[in-house]
């Protein structure tokens, strides 16, 4: 646990100025009811010996409660604000970090556990702070509970001390417990979400199917577990907190026996033995402290989760720049990478020259994608280097690398800054460094989107909230944005599979046309596709089969084969 406290501790750093309120809220009104007794007990005594001062330690006694009560209200609005200031500061880091990891992450994690991580575990531990600081702040009041009882008269302390260290051995394993149990709780969430999240990206085919029932019962399927870890908590929290319990009636009894008998041989007043009563519930009151344990018990659960996520180290770009005239050419120079211990790409040796036309095919598991992924640095190699007219893509710089490559995916998600401001224009300028409206026009009128989006009452400035777009529309937009965005590079990762035949074919003819300036590597499903690039990298078991134009490999039958695999996944695809 030793990152998740690491994590905790910088939590608590980044309370802000409502961190500094609660620290006071919490030392002062600890120190006020330490004070409290002794107030009390003097209040009493001046009040039964009627002296000239009874006046005076009432009002003193009225402004201690009235300090303890007003300590007690700011703090409260303190928690809530450094709470809430601590998760967002968390959750703003963690989805940088992710963010800046890349796609490794999600291939690691579900994503149904990376929001419940982002969610709901990094509010848990933004509550740590407030936790941390309210159970250090019960020690004041027992420390000086027994100093106190110990100006009184030397024997009462040793009896609140032994009832003490029992009260410390409740809460140390209740913690302990509770952060093993809220751990499994959390993961199990988790796994819970992650399911939902993948039904709910099959609804239509989970509908279609009649399978309802059997979806429900299989992403439901964890609760078991889930109130199996719930019961271990309750349980966990009721045993501490009986244990606790017991230990205050317990001392009570003892100190005021011990303190009647002290009272009974004239050592003691009347005042006294009822503030040394008060200092005992003080100092035993640190057994309260059961509700902070366990908050801080499932932040350091939840930490721990959140710190796996920090453990993956973000890509780190150089700063490099290609050369302002270079074509765009791409080597791979003995390129390996393993997907879960399985080798996908070994030993992968090619060159794809600048502004040329490069098709990608293979059967399904081929690598296809993750040769797409690598030559614009999505993923990096495990061996090998990738290399944009002779820079190595490590050494560029994030800018030049974003200015210089474009991709286009099957399934594009269209963003362009907050959910209800972003516009169609947003969307494929996409990480222009300036906006420039001609050159987002001409994209898409390369992409064959200008149409469609011309029809809509907006435009260009249709927020994308107002422009509902079918699958091959969506498509459309962002070929677009690589248009827009690759300078030197265009990356088409099955990019066109939702166009009809046309447009498929307008797109092609744009590629061979006004971007033939650009190097195009574009994974092909069709054999259209392929056969209007100046050459096709054929992939089987991760290393290049074969590399020729399409009509020379067209006679090869295990070639033919491929498009007739890949024309049979379309068509479950429509269906």
């Amino acid at each position: 646990m030793r990152a998740a406290d690491r994590l905790v501790a910088r939590t608590f750093r980044s309370g802000g100025a409502w961190l500094g309120v609660l620290l006071t809220t919490a030392i002062g009104g600890a120190l006020l009811q330490l004070a409290l007794p002794y107030v009390m007990g003097r209040t009493v005594d001046a009040l039964i010996s009627g002296g000239a001062h009874q006046d005076d330690w009432l009002i003193v006694c009225v402004a201690v409660v009235a300090g303890v009560v007003a300590c007690e209200g700011l703090g409260i609005w303190a928690t809530g604000a450094t709470g809430a200031q601590a998760s967002a500061w968390l959750r703003r880091s963690v989805l940088k970090h992710v963010m800046g990891t890349g796609p490794a992450m999600t291939r690691r994690l579900p994503e149904g556990d990376l929001v419940t991580r982002l969610g709901m575990n990094t509010e848990e531990v933004g509550r740590a702070p407030e936790a941390l600081i309210t159970t250090a702040a019960l020690l004041l009041p027992t420390a000086g509970s027994l100093v106190a009882l110990a100006l009184i008269d030397l024997w009462l302390p040793f009896t609140l001390l032994g009832g003490l260290v029992m009260i410390s051995l409740v809460l140390r394993a209740f913690l302990r417990d509770t952060t093993t149990l809220s751990a499994g709780y959390q993961k199990t969430q988790g796994d819970i979400a992650s399911r939902l999240l993948d039904a709910l990206g099959g609804a239509r085919t989970i509908a279609a199917a009649g399978t309802v029932p059997a979806e429900t019962s299989r992403v439901l399927a964890p609760l078991p577990a889930l109130r199996e870890h719930g019961m271990g908590l309750w349980r966990a929290n009721a045993r501490a907190g009986v244990q606790a319990g017991l230990a205050m009636p317990l001392l009570e009894v003892t100190v005021l026996a011990v303190g009647g008998w002290r009272l009974a041989s004239g050592h003691l007043s009347v005042g006294e033995l009822y503030a040394a009563a008060r200092y005992v519930v003080l100092g035993a009151g640190f057994s309260a402290a059961l509700g902070h344990v366990g908050r801080l018990a499932r932040a350091r659960a939840a930490a721990g989760r959140v710190a796996e996520l920090l453990a993956d180290p973000p890509v780190e770009h150089g700063e490099r720049t290609a050369a302002a005239d270079g074509p765009g050419t791409v080597e791979f120079r003995g390129v390996a990478l393993a997907r879960d211990g399985r080798p996908v790409l070994d030993d992968l040796d090619l060159v794809l020259p600048g502004g040329t036309a490069t098709a990608v095919v293979g059967r399904s598991g081929t690598g296809k994608s993750l040769l797409a992924a690598l030559a614009g640095r999505l993923v990096d190699p495990d061996r090998g280097t990738v290399l944009l007219d002779g820079v190595p893509l490590p050494e560029l710089a994030r800018d030049e690398l974003r200015r210089a490559i474009g991709f286009a995916f099957e399934r594009p998600t269209l963003v362009g800054g907050p959910l209800d401001e972003a516009t169609l224009e947003d969307a494929i300028a996409l990480g222009l460094p300036e906006r420039d409206h001609e050159v987002v026009q001409a994209a898409a009128v390369s992409a064959r989107a200008d149409t469609f989006i011309h029809r809509l009452p907006g435009g260009y400035a249709t927020p994308l909230r107002d422009a509902p777009m079918s699958g091959g529309e969506k498509q459309r937009v962002g070929l677009a944005r690589a248009f827009a965005q690759g300078r030197r590079l265009l990356v088409l990762d099955d990019a066109t599979s939702s166009l009809d035949t046309v447009t498929e074919y307008q797109v092609g003819e744009a590629l061979t046309g006004r971007l033939s300036g650009r190097t195009r590597l574009i994974v092909a499903h069709r054999v259209g596709t392929a056969a209007r690039a100046d050459r096709v990298v054929w992939l089987e078991g991760g290393r290049i089969r074969a590399c020729d134009r399409h009509d020379v490999l067209w006679a090869d039958p295990g070639y033919r084969a491929v498009f007739q695999d890949g024309q049979e996944d379309d068509e479950v695809k429509a269906g």
